[in-house]
């Protein structure tokens, strides 16, 4: 995430500011539940807390706005259900990785079409992905790099400078839809900063996906209708698909009285009083919660003793915070999230041994050490907060002999300390950009999140070749086994301890169909359908 979030490169607050972003223009039933009403049941009403700037797929990277663009752009390459182990076709109808990993091909599908009935063409191909890249908005990261270019008609070819396998399981992201160039240039769009295509592609479809835009509105609600020229096999079951912004605890009113079909931000605890013949999905999000002890000396002479982050490490009762998290969450094993490539199984996750938390607090020549914990005092994560976690390893490492204070602040302050690498103790998440082991290499010393945690680069030798062999490597097989490899030394000698990967709950009334958690862009409206 370059500039989208901040737990990652600057911006993915709003995943978890669930009360303090979510307006209060939705409270109770809301205006379009009479919609719902007047169309004999083809009308959806999904309930979710919104963090949403634009629908321009140049610009957007926030939950909400995935959600609107996976639903009105189809992109070249896409993910079946909640699989994200094997990117499929979708614009694309084949594509094929080099040898070495720097050479993408793709062949387009014929007969797909805009919803103005238009054909998409390589060349829209081209113009949308190099505007992402080149207008350097919130998505352009995720084609650093890459070279894009028509070979023929149907052929599309993007060229890396280094080996990049990582880029079919990047394509599906809905930041990188395929827009009908010759409209979306008619209204200002350009491949450089000039662009000004983004209040047009607010107010309207430039898209080929199963929806187009009937209304938007980023504080209340968005309005899809179906997309009567889609092309795909699959036609959109509902007529009209309502998003409204909604806090989590009016979530749970309507979707028991009626008034919507589909909550997506009700935490363990609220979902475990659902009843009235409701569905509850429970899985667990691609989120990890980890702890970092700061290396760099000048910050902590005491985070930065190897022995001392040995006891912190032994010293949690990871259970314990499982605890707190509720029904569909699990310990986190490793840094990558346990439904991706290279994931560590389970039974090489981290224990309790408060005795080896000890005699390690020992070994490091550190007597009676106090320490700072810092964490963002607003924020949550499917309704999970940081607060009880934080109380929850202050009072696990006290038993060890470490003394903890919490310093919690609101996130822009606490933000700025962790990205400035100033906290003694942090406890942060990291949410995917894109479903694939390499997003994680930034946790290497002397990367992006290596840095906030003080770990400059040379300050582990080991942790460095193994991140080096996981980012060259091409094949699935050899890629799952040195992703494997890197996290086994990162959780053997780095500042990273993983925590938790928190539930995600997706409630619906009992007719939906359909409903698949998704890590990039949470749900899938076009799967929805009702029985």
């Amino acid at each position: 995430m370059t500039t989208r979030s901040w737990q990652v490169r600057a911006g993915l607050l709003p995943v978890a500011l669930t009360g303090a972003l979510a307006l209060a223009a939705c409270s109770g039933g809301g205006s379009s539940s009479s919609t719902q009403s007047g169309a004999a049941g083809k009308t959806l009403v999904i309930d979710t807390s919104f963090d949403l700037k634009t629908a321009d797929p140049g610009r957007t990277y926030e939950p909400t706005g995935l959600i609107v663009d996976k639903a009105t752009y189809d992109t070249l390459l896409t993910f079946e259900g909640s699989d994200v182990t094997k990117p499929v076709p979708s614009l694309a109808e084949s594509y094929e990785l080099s040898p070495d990993g720097k050479e993408l091909t793709l062949k387009l599908r014929q007969g797909a079409k805009f919803a103005d009935g238009s054909p998409v063409t390589a060349d829209d191909v081209v113009f949308s992905l190099t505007r992402v890249r080149d207008m350097k908005g919130t998505p352009s990261f995720l084609l650093d790099g890459v070279e894009i270019a028509k070979t023929d008609d149907t052929t599309i070819t993007l060229t890396s400078k280094t080996s990049n396998p990582a880029l079919p399981y990047i394509l599906p992201n809905p930041a990188l839809g395929i827009l009908n160039s010759k409209a979306a240039k008619e209204h200002g769009a350009t491949n450089d900063p000039s662009d000004k295509a983004e209040q047009y592609l607010n107010s309207a479809s430039a898209g080929s996906g199963p929806y187009t835009i009937e209304s938007f509105n980023v504080s209340s609600q968005v309005v899809l209708k179906a997309n009567a020229q889609y092309w795909g096999a699959k036609k959109p079951y509902y007529d009209k698909v309502v998003i409204r912004n909604v806090e989590s605890a009016t979530q749970k009113l309507n979707v028991q009285r009626g008034d919507s079909q589909v909550a997506l931000n009700l935490s363990g605890d609220q979902v475990a009083g659902i009843s009235g013949g409701l569905q509850v999905k429970r899985t667990t999000s691609a989120y990890v919660f980890f702890l970092l002890a700061n290396q760099d000396s000048g910050v902590s002479k005491v985070t930065s003793n190897p022995k001392f982050v040995e006891a912190v490490r032994k010293g949690i009762d990871y259970p314990g915070l499982l605890e707190l998290a509720g029904e569909g969450s699990t310990q986190a094993s490793g840094i990558i999230p346990s439904m991706f490539l290279g994931a560590l199984p389970a039974d090489q996750a981290a224990t309790r041994d408060v005795e080896g938390a000890k005699a390690a607090l020992a070994a490091s020549g550190v007597t009676d050490p106090t320490v700072k914990l810092e964490y963002p005092s607003e924020l949550t994560v499917n309704g999970l907060s940081f607060q009880p976690l934080a109380e929850r390893i202050q009072a696990n490492l006290k038993e060890v002999g470490i003394t903890v204070e919490l310093a919690p602040a609101p996130v822009t302050t606490a933000l700025d300390n962790y990205r400035n690498g100033k906290e003694e103790l942090g406890l942060w998440y990291w949410g995917p950009d894109f479903p694939d082991p390499s997003n994680y290499l930034s946790f290497a010393p002397g990367k992006l999140v290596g840095l906030r945690a003080g770990w400059k680069a040379g300050a582990d030798k080991d942790v460095e070749s193994a991140a080096d062999k996981a980012g060259a490597a091409v094949t699935d097989d050899d890629r799952k086994q040195a992703y494997t490899d890197f996290q086994q030394k990162l959780n053997a000698t780095g500042p990273f301890m993983p925590l938790i990967q928190p539930g995600q709950n997706i409630v619906t009334a009992a007719s939906v169909t359909g409903v698949e958690y998704h890590p990039v862009w949470t749900i899938n409206v076009a799967d929805l359908g009702a029985k």
